[in-house]
C-alpha cells in the first residue's frame, strides 16, 4: 500500500493517496484476489534464451468460413510451436480506425475476430502478448457517447484544452491538428487528439481514468495475457506549454502499473512501446522500476542502413554506446513491424543526409513515407511504410539477386542481440508490399498489414522453392538453436567487435562464463574475411559455426560470403551437429 500511496501522490498531489490507494488496489484485485505478501523479485527468471515473440493481427489469416483467431492459433501450433513460444495479438478489440488501435470497448474481443476462449485457448500454449492501448479510444465509442451527453464519468474522461493555450511545443507523431472541436451537452469542447481525430486522447489527470485503465489490466491477465504492451505510453500525461511527452507523471503511471505487476500472484511482464529516440526510448526502464522490457525502437532503421550501405559504422556506434540492461529488465529487439520502419529513433545516430538517401532508396523498392509536424508547421519524416523483404531487395545501389542472404542477415543480426527477438508476421513469411491494401484503406501502413489467405499460405510453406519457406524455415533453424545456447540469454554479457565497417561483430557470453558466441555478419554484396586470432578466440579450445557446422580454426582465416552470418561458439558439439 506504501508503494501506491507513493506513485499516486505524485501523480495526485492534491488527491487522498491512501484512498486512491485502496482503490486502485481493489481495481487490480478484485473478488477475493489478493496480492503477493512480497515484490517477485529482480533477479526471478522471466525469460531466456528460448523467448521470442511473433507479432500478428489478430486477422492476418483467413479463409471466409472459420473464426480469425481460431485460424491463428492453428497456424501457431503448426508453424510456430518449438521455435516461437511466445505470440503478440495487436489489439483484438472492436474499434473503428487504425487496424485496432481505435478501440470501442476494452471489455469483448470483436466478433468477427472470434471471443475470448479463443484468446484463452491461444494464452494455454503460447506465452501471449496483449496492447493495453491507454492514450486514447475512439471516438465513436460508448464512452464518448456519454462525454459528449454530460454523463459522468465519462463527462471528464477525455483530454480538454483551450484552443488559445501555448501548444506549440507539443511533440506530434502525425501532420494532422492537435486539437479537434466537438459539441456537447456542456457546449464547444476542444479535445486533444495526438494520433488522429478518431482517436480522442484520455484525461488521465482523472483518477477515474487510471483505475478503468488498470480494471482493464487485469481483464487481460485473468484472460491468460502475461505479457502486457503499453501503447503510446509516452504521451499520456499532457500539459499545455511542455512537449506532453514524457512528463513525470507518466512515468509514474509506469511504476504504478509495474508495482502491481511485481506484486501479482501472475508473472506478467510490462512492456512500453516508446517510439523515439535513443535516451528517451531507456529512460523507460527507470532504476529497475518501470518496464521490465522496452523497444529497442533503434534496431530496425539501423540495421536497414547498415545493409543498405554495406557498412556497421553507426550500428556499431550505437551498439558499443548501449549499456546492459539491468537485473530484472530486457530489451526486445527487431526489425519490422505493424507500423513501419521508424525514423524518429534514428535522430541523432545516422546523419540527416543518409536518412534522406536510405528513405529515397525504399522508395526505389516501391516504399512509402509518413510524416510528422513540427512546432514551427514544417514536416519531417516519420517512418518508412514498406515489408521489410521490399525494403531489403537491394541496396542504395539498386535491387540485385541477394535479397534472401540479405533478408537473412538482418534476421541472424538481431537474434544475436542482447534480448528478446520478435519477428512481425509478414517478416517472417517475406510477404510483398501490399499496394492494393493501401489503395483500399487509404493509409500508407497498410503496405505492410496485408491478409493471408490461410490456403494459399499452407501451399506457400509447402512448396520448398517459394521464398516464403526458404526464409521461414532458416529463422525457424536458427531460432532452434539459439534457444539452446546459454551466451543467448537475453541478459548475457554483449561486447561490440571492432572489425571494420563491413562485418558487424558482436561477443556475447553465459552469466557462468562457459559459453562464448561470436556472432559475424558480412554486410556487403562481397566475400570477406578476418584473422580468426582477431577474435581472441582461446588457443586448445574448439571452435565451431553453429549455423553452419563448420569447424573453426583459431589461427586460421574465417571467410563469409555475401550477406552470410556466422555464430562462432566453444560449447562442446552435439554428436548430431553437422560438420563441413
Amino acid at each position: 500500500m506504501a508503494g501506491l500511496m507513493h506513485h499516486l501522490g505524485a501523480i495526485y498531489p492534491d488527491a487522498d493517496a491512501e484512498a486512491l490507494a485502496r482503490r486502485m488496489a481493489a481495481a487490480f484485485w478484485p473478488d477475493g484476489q489478493h496480492p503477493r505478501t512480497t515484490a517477485r523479485k529482480l533477479t526471478a527468471p522471466m525469460w531466456g534464451p528460448r523467448d521470442a515473440y511473433v507479432i500478428t493481427y489478430a486477422g492476418t489469416i483467413e479463409d471466409g468460413t472459420h473464426r480469425p483467431l481460431t485460424l491463428l492459433h492453428d497456424f501457431a501450433r503448426t508453424y510456430l510451436s518449438g521455435a516461437f513460444p511466445g505470440l503478440h495479438i495487436l489489439p483484438y478489440f472492436p474499434f473503428t480506425s487504425d487496424d485496432g488501435f481505435s478501440v470501442t470497448d476494452y471489455e469483448t474481443v470483436d466478433i468477427r475476430l472470434g471471443d475470448w476462449s479463443d484468446i484463452e485457448r491461444i494464452a494455454a500454449d503460447f506465452r501471449l502478448m496483449s496492447d493495453l492501448v491507454l492514450n486514447h479510444g475512439s471516438s465513436q465509442s460508448k464512452w464518448f457517447s456519454e462525454y459528449l451527453q454530460g454523463h459522468p464519468p465519462y463527462d471528464r474522461f477525455y483530454r480538454e484544452a483551450d484552443p488559445d493555450a501555448d501548444l506549440s511545443a507539443v511533440v506530434r507523431p502525425r501532420a494532422h491538428p492537435l486539437l479537434r472541436a466537438v459539441e456537447t451537452a456542456r457546449g464547444t469542447r476542444h479535445l486533444w487528439c495526438t494520433f488522429s481525430h478518431d482517436q480522442v486522447d484520455f484525461d488521465f489527470s482523472n483518477p477515474d481514468v487510471l483505475e478503468t485503465f488498470i480494471r482493464i489490466l487485469r481483464a487481460h491477465v485473468d484472460h491468460g495475457v502475461r505479457t502486457v504492451r503499453l501503447d503510446a505510453v509516452a504521451f499520456v500525461w499532457k500539459q499545455e506549454g511542455t512537449p506532453s511527452i514524457h512528463l513525470p507523471q507518466t512515468h509514474e503511471i509506469v511504476r504504478l502499473m509495474r508495482l502491481l505487476c511485481d506484486y501479482a500472484a501472475e508473472p506478467v511482464i510490462l512492456i512500453t512501446e516508446t517510439n523515439v529516440p535513443n535516451a528517451e526510448n531507456l529512460s523507460y526502464f527507470g532504476n529497475r522500476n518501470e518496464a521490465h522490457v522496452v523497444y529497442n525502437f533503434p534496431a530496425p532503421p539501423l540495421i536497414l542502413h547498415a545493409l543498405l550501405f554495406g557498412t556497421a559504422r553507426y550500428l556499431k556506434t550505437w551498439q558499443m554506446g548501449m549499456p546492459p540492461a539491468q537485473a530484472g529488465c530486457t530489451y526486445l529487439n527487431f526489425t519490422a513491424s505493424h507500423d513501419g520502419i521508424g525514423l524518429r529513433p534514428a535522430e541523432g545516430l545516422i546523419p540527416e543526409e543518409e536518412i534522406a538517401e536510405m528513405i529515397e532508396t525504399v522508395q526505389g523498392f516501391g516504399g512509402l513515407v509518413s510524416w510528422r509536424t513540427m512546432p514551427d508547421g514544417s514536416r519531417k519524416p516519420y517512418e518508412l511504410n514498406v515489408t521489410l523483404f521490399d525494403a531489403l531487395s537491394g541496396t542504395r545501389a539498386g535491387r540485385d539477386d541477394l535479397g534472401i542472404a540479405r533478408f537473412l542477415c538482418s534476421q541472424a543480426l538481431v537474434m544475436a542481440l542482447e534480448g528478446i527477438p520478435a519477428f512481425y508476421i509478414h517478416a517472417l513469411l517475406a510477404t510483398g508490399n501490399d499496394y492494393a491494401g493501401v489503395e483500399k484503406l487509404g493509409y500508407n501502413r497498410a503496405i505492410n498489414r496485408a491478409r493471408w489467405n490461410y490456403d494459399d499460405l499452407r501451399k506457400a510453406l509447402a512448396d520448398p522453392k517459394s521464398r516464403h519457406t526458404r526464409i521461414f524455415n532458416e529463422i525457424k533453424r536458427m531460432m532452434r538453436l539459439r534457444a539452446r545456447q546459454p551466451a543467448f540469454h537475453p541478459n548475457a554479457t554483449q561486447f561490440t567487435l571492432q572489425l571494420g565497417d563491413e562485418i558487424f561483430g558482436i561477443w556475447r557470453q553465459s552469466s557462468d562464463r562457459a559459453q562464448s558466441i561470436f556472432a559475424l555478419s558480412n554486410l556487403t554484396a562481397t566475400a570477406q574475411s578476418l584473422p580468426a586470432m582477431s577474435l581472441n578466440l582461446i588457443e586448445g579450445s574448439s571452435w565451431w559455426d553453429l549455423l553452419s557446422g563448420e569447424d573453426i580454426a583459431p589461427m586460421g582465416e574465417i571467410t563469409l560470403a555475401p550477406y552470410q552470418s556466422r555464430w562462432i561458439t566453444n560449447r562442446p558439439r552435439p554428436a548430431r551437429a553437422r560438420r563441413r
